[in-house]
């Protein structure tokens, strides 16, 4: 059903996790994956700030809180920025830091999908020294296949100098982002302080495509048998593909997760920004305990008008997303699950978290997560008139207790910073993994000491990555 809303929208969403695709993103500014919302021009809408505007008194969150009377003479992106709720009040934890424009709506769909011209690495930076106004990268991963796994880059490699110019706090963000050919100059820790090499790997950036499904394992100890998954992005398969591939391969690490037994979870997410609501309803559903597709997973507000109008047309029942009843479904032999969390982690991850609460223990172990419980929908021109993309606010989400309340974060249930120098992810002693196990098994036998100096974060490509922090949904309100 179509509802009636003044304006003409033939809009197919991009499911990113509801209000989370909540991928941390520092942009401030079904398993087939669905084409994009699109929407077509009314007679009101000739310019591209009118478009925007008329698209937006539909469907987004604040719609009321939209000025009166715009200036639509101003470029399309500072226009769609003076639209958004509170934007530049940062006292405001409730304020709309998610929406955002770009002025390709192609560009936009494949972010969002995973795919995006990267060397491979995802980084975390630091002052070189309290106080300094250098700056270094860590490596936290490498995507396997990539340019950088190529050049033999690693997780907890130290990155000081790209280009031969030594990275600070003006020139970082550039530096690591902009260039097409990287030479990183390496650094490593000696006696307690960060000391430059002669090595250097240089790695030229190519369009690649993420796997999400990172890393699987099974650990035994004892009469445990604990699943561990690093799962680092919500996409069902490759941008473009029809195949739900990512999905399937979700699909098989539970079936074997089933297979063998595992009775106790460990849900890494800490790498994982958010992305398509149908794959975190996916994930989910593997997990939860006494779960089928009668148990509501989340639930759905949108905008008063769009409220009305479904109430209206009788659809309310739209609103809510349920479980699937999987196979592959682990739920019985847990008694809880352990996420895995840092303030990268957000959106899609978030709801995770928050969805699975209703139904068994979740503890989470490491930062605060990044606080987003909103969710957005791509709308793009389908006339080809206007070029431009946008990822608007369009839903706060509810769990099965009607629990919104982590617009600030989910705070951890054992706070655990990462340590400088790091072991490889499935390390039994790796900072995350080792307090997990403890947790488990009852033994801090196995936990890790943090390792090297204790140097100020400054922030993470995880929460600057193309499609970060946000939550997608696969349907447009006005399209029911």
């Amino acid at each position: 059903m179509k509802l009636s809303l003044n304006v003409r929208q033939s809009a197919s969403v991009m499911a990113v996790g509801v209000g989370f695709w909540l991928a941390s993103c520092t942009k401030d500014p079904s398993i087939t994956p669905q084409a994009p919302v699109t929407s077509n021009p009314s007679t009101a809408s000739q310019t591209v700030d009118g478009w925007i505007l008329e698209n937006m008194r539909a469907v987004y969150y604040w719609n009321d809180k939209i000025p009166a009377n715009p200036d639509t003479t101003v470029a399309p992106s500072p226009f769609f920025y003076s639209l958004l709720y509170d934007y530049n009040n940062k006292a405001n934890t409730e304020r709309d830091r998610f929406s955002w424009i770009q002025e390709s709506a192609d560009d936009l769909k494949s972010s969002l999908s995973g795919e995006e011209k990267t060397t491979g690495l995802e980084v975390k930076y630091y002052l070189r020294a309290s106080g300094s106004t250098d700056v270094i990268m860590k490596v936290l991963y490498v995507l396997p296949g990539s340019p950088a796994a190529k050049a033999g880059l690693k997780r907890g490699d130290i990155i000081a100098s790209v280009n031969g110019q030594k990275l600070t706090t003006s020139n970082y963000a550039s530096l690591a982002e902009d260039p097409t050919t990287f030479n990183y100059g390496l650094a490593k820790v000696e006696s307690g302080k960060i000391v430059d090499t002669e090595a250097v790997k240089t790695v030229t950036a190519q369009v690649f495509q993420q796997n999400p499904v990172y890393l699987d394992s099974i650990y035994t100890v004892g009469s445990k048998k604990i699943g561990y998954l690093v799962y680092n992005q919500f996409i069902p398969g490759p941008n473009g593909s029809t195949a739900a591939t990512y999905d399937q391969k979700l699909e098989q690490v539970f079936s074997k997760f089933k297979a063998q037994g595992v009775n106790e979870l460990v849900l890494d997410l800490r790498y994982n920004p958010g992305g398509y609501v149908s794959s975190s309803v996916k994930l989910a559903s593997m997990i939860a305990k006494g779960v089928d597709n009668t148990k509501t997973y989340y639930r759905m507000e949108y905008n008063k008008d769009v409220m009305a109008e479904l109430k209206k047309e009788n659809q309310t029942d739209d609103l809510t997303t349920r479980f699937q009843t999987k196979s592959q479904n682990i739920g019985a032999n847990l008694s809880r699950v352990y996420v895995l969390t840092t303030g990268g982690t957000a959106s899609a991850s978030e709801l995770i978290i928050n969805g699975l609460k209703p139904f068994m223990p979740v503890i989470t172990i490491g930062e605060t997560t990044y606080g987003k419980n909103v969710g957005s929908i791509t709308i793009s021109d389908d006339t080809g008139k206007f070029k431009w993309g946008m990822q608007p606010i369009v839903f706060k989400s509810f769990n099965a207790l009607n629990q919104s309340d982590y617009s600030t974060g989910f705070v951890p249930t054992i706070p655990k910073s990462e340590p400088l120098e790091v072991k490889q992810l499935g390390d039994i002693e790796e900072a995350y993994l080792s307090t997990a196990l403890a947790q488990i098994t009852g033994s801090n036998a196995r936990i890790s000491a943090d390792q090297g100096p204790k140097l100020p974060a400054i922030g993470s490509s995880v929460e600057r990555r193309a499609g970060g922090s946000n939550m997608f949904i696969d349907r447009n309100p006005l399209n029911f």
